[in-house]
């Protein structure tokens, strides 16, 4: 297998193939359902009434004019800080609640008719949100939830894909397309603050709902779930996709979850363990570390948008780079699938527990902080290379739902993180409050870390197919093959 993944089929005619066609609207994709997330934390400073605006305030949860610094109306509403926080957090509700479901119904009907319209409804709500907000604030929290409920549906549908389209030696550079996500984030921010400055927070979600519209209709132009499926392929990828996965030959339609095995698979909980550590470090950073800076060091990074967009761009840019030289390493046999899943998952976990123990020790420098805050981040990206694609390995013909059960653990990681700051900072909001925050986050990323690279695996497992249980000796080179 390795020797004819190394030169991948190209059309003759000179476009794109199908594989390329797929990565690119994925990676669009991926920006696309950050921008959907974030456009509300961006919007939010101009639709909340500021006390200290020229205008006369009026009764709360109304709404007045008021005139923007570049000489802009803004329809701004009077939501205190507890109904900022809470429509602020109110997405996760509904996104935790969709990661398992997703993933599965991704391995039953198609990952293409999953992610398709849940980003197609997610940006139609979008769309909606400004009327929302006008219809009242209850209105506009149904609105975020909905669209955490479906939004939460497109990460763990993605992997079912993979593993019809994107053969074992490729699948760490596809997944970092996962990872622009941080691009989309570095991204929106400042397009999403030049329109807000020149025509109101409403054209942040105007903006952001008819771009996602736009990519629903082409992503269901242009992808088909199975290369069998699509009908514009050339002869040529489709032979070589059908020989690199042979599980797309003979679909007999979706295999029941072999839930007693997977849920003893040691493999399996190293991947959910590591993911939920991960995620849980990469929500207090991106959300609590600024807050840090600003009121323990006295700096606003969020006023600099170049500091700002920083970690997202080094993070995907380090997933790409790392996701590059995992596959080139696999495929030239100087590391097994195995060796590359805990050496890139103990650099992009590990090392950001290393830096957040130096936060504790030198944090209260601000060059030393915004120097951790942004090597943490960027580091963090080779996950892509680590665990983050581990389920593709392990269990291909489960992958979504393996991976819907480590994103719904994780989930849980953006609340904690907040509870967990606010309960140790909201009497005394000092420095030695926020060492017991950095020495959690160290001693958290570092036992993530080292679950993977004691219980991890690239091997593909037994119970990954039901026919292989009956004929373990018949597949045992197999296995050795795309390990």
């Amino acid at each position: 297998m390795a020797k004819t993944e190394k030169s991948f089929p190209r059309n003759f005619t000179g476009c794109l193939t199908c594989v390329q066609v797929l990565n690119i609207m994925v990676l669009l994709g991926f920006m696309l359902n950050y921008a959907l997330r974030v456009n509300l934390t961006i919007a939010i400073v101009e639709m909340i009434y500021d006390a200290n605006d020229n205008a006369t305030a009026t009764v709360a949860h109304t709404h007045n004019v008021t005139q923007h610094p570049e000489h802009i109306e803004q329809t701004r509403y009077h939501w205190d800080t507890k109904e900022k926080n809470l429509l602020l957090g109110c997405f996760f509700w509904g996104y935790v609640l969709t990661e398992l479901p997703g993933g599965r119904l991704a391995e039953i009907i198609g990952a293409r008719r999953v992610f398709g319209y849940s980003t197609l409804l997610a940006s139609v709500l979008t769309l909606l949100t400004p009327g929302a907000a006008a219809a009242g604030f209850g209105w506009v929290v149904a609105v975020r939830v909905i669209l955490g409920f479906l939004l939460g549906a497109t990460w763990p549908a993605i992997l079912p894909m993979a593993s019809k389209w994107i053969p074992p030696m490729d699948r760490s550079k596809f997944m970092s397309n996962m990872m622009a996500s941080s691009l989309g984030a570095a991204m929106t921010m400042p397009i999403c603050g030049f329109l807000i400055a020149h025509f109101g927070w409403e054209s942040a979600f105007y903006f952001t709902g008819i771009i996602g519209v736009m990519w629903s209709v082409a992503w269901f132009a242009v992808v088909y779930d199975t290369p069998a499926q699509h009908p514009r392929i050339s002869d040529t990828e489709r032979n070589f996709l059908m020989k690199a996965l042979p599980q797309d030959s003979g679909n007999k339609g979706h295999q029941p979850v072999p839930w007693r095995q997977m849920l003893s698979s040691p493999p399996v909980w190293a991947l959910i363990i590591t993911h939920g550590a991960s995620v849980f470090g990469y929500f207090t950073v991106v959300n609590q570390l600024p807050t840090y800076i600003e009121s323990i060091l006295h700096y606003n990074i969020k006023h600099n948008g170049l500091l700002s967009s920083l970690p997202y761009l080094g993070k995907y840019l380090c997933a790409l780079a790392s996701s590059v030289l995992a596959d080139s390493l696999r495929r030239s046999g100087k590391l097994s699938t195995t060796a590359a899943r805990k050496l890139f998952t103990f650099f992009a976990v590990g090392l950001p527990g290393i830096l957040m123990l130096a936060q504790a020790f030198f944090g209260h420098d601000r060059v030393w902080s915004i120097a951790i805050f942004t090597a943490a981040l960027t580091i963090n990206g080779a996950v892509t290379a680590g665990y983050l694609g581990n389920g593709l390995d392990i269990a291909p013909n489960f992958s979504g739902t393996i991976f819907g059960m480590a994103n719904t653990l994780s989930s849980f990681g953006g609340w904690l993180s907040t509870f967990m700051v606010g309960e140790l900072t909201k009497e005394t909001n000092t420095y030695e409050r926020w060492q017991i925050v950095f020495f959690i986050l160290a001693g958290t990323y570092i036992a993530g870390a080292l679950c993977f690279v004691t219980m991890g695996s690239g091997e593909l497992q037994s119970w990954n197919n039901r026919i292989e249980e009956d004929k373990p000796k018949e597949e045992e080179p197999l296995n050795e093959e795309k390990a």
